[in-house]
């Protein structure tokens, strides 16, 4: 009896959540033709058929599903098995993935990466960007031992770790026309003059809370894909938002174009780990925490 392997099921894995053979074998960095072969071959070690194939689309049929389920809890188990025999490591060595999203990873990591050489020149670490909600995922699945987020974001089954408070600081244009030379104030300013990032962004979420903003119609019907892109709309004059302080060190907020100003009320988000309940590298990721902070503060 022929057992199914990791990588089978690791591939089986991403055929089901990107449903469609050719996004699921790029994901895998593996040429389609290999991959088809790959869940063939699995579907032959377990004897049955996990998948519809048609031209345009891949069903999962319910065998499929059930051992979807199944294989899930298998890399995890997996996974733990990785955690121990690197818990037997230098602390802070070997492989580490981490998760970062795009509203932090390309202010931290600047500073982060030189101070993770100095300190642990033995660590391997990859970092992997995206939303709150799919590296939350990826470590559930273990595909990332740690993600570095915004919090409060609500998470199951992970212990976090809060490292520090980022402030909110508004932008606008220097010749915006929204403020009319007062200060900020979310109860004057006109319908449609703020302006945030797409639905699924964390950063919108607490910007609107941390800011206090219980109008939707202050909230412009324009929002932007990137902090990039929703600096360059404040520059147009398009409306005024909130940036976390740590993005105001890159070369975006020149002054000739984007007038900076400190909030009157106390609004920030708080930046932090997160990790599996359970691991075995729980200390190793306070360290990294640690690492972090001493980073940011240089």
């Amino acid at each position: 009896m022929h057992l199914p392997t990791i990588k089978q099921l690791k591939y089986f894995n991403a055929l089901v959540e990107h449903n469609h053979f050719g996004k699921a074998a790029d994901s895998c960095f593996v040429s389609q033709s290999a991959f088809s072969v790959a869940i063939k071959e699995l579907e032959n070690a377990l004897g049955g058929q996990l998948v519809d194939r048609t031209n345009k689309s891949v069903t999962v049929t319910n065998l499929g599903r059930d051992i979807y389920q199944q294989s899930l809890t298998v890399m995890a188990e997996m996974k733990k098995m990785m955690d121990m025999a690197q818990g037997n490591l230098l602390p802070l060595s070997g492989q580490l993935s981490m998760g970062m999203i795009p509203t932090i990873g390309p202010f931290v990591m600047p500073a982060l990466l030189p101070e993770l050489n100095r300190e642990y020149p033995e660590l391997e670490i990859e970092i992997h960007e995206g939303k709150s909600a799919d590296i939350y995922d990826q470590l559930m699945r273990g595909s990332l031992d740690v993600i570095v987020l915004a919090l409060p974001y609500e998470m199951r089954s992970v212990e976090t770790l809060t490292l520090f408070k980022d402030p909110f600081r508004l932008i606008s244009s220097v010749h915006n026309k929204w403020l009319k030379g007062r200060k900020f104030d979310i109860e004057d300013v006109g319908d449609g003059s703020v302006l945030l990032l797409d639905d699924g962004h964390c950063l919108r979420d607490h910007a609107i809370s941390a800011c206090n903003i219980k109008h939707v119609d202050k909230i412009s019907h324009f929002t932007a894909s990137s902090l990039l892109t929703l600096v360059e709309m404040v520059k147009q004059d398009l409306g005024v938002s909130f940036i976390p302080e740590m993005a105001l060190a890159l070369p975006w907020f020149s002054h000739e174009d984007i007038k900076i100003d400190a909030l009157e009320f106390d609004a920030y988000r708080e930046i932090g780990l997160a990790w599996r309940k359970g691991s075995t590298r729980a200390k190793e990721f306070k360290m990294l925490g640690d690492c972090i902070m001493q980073a940011i503060g240089r």
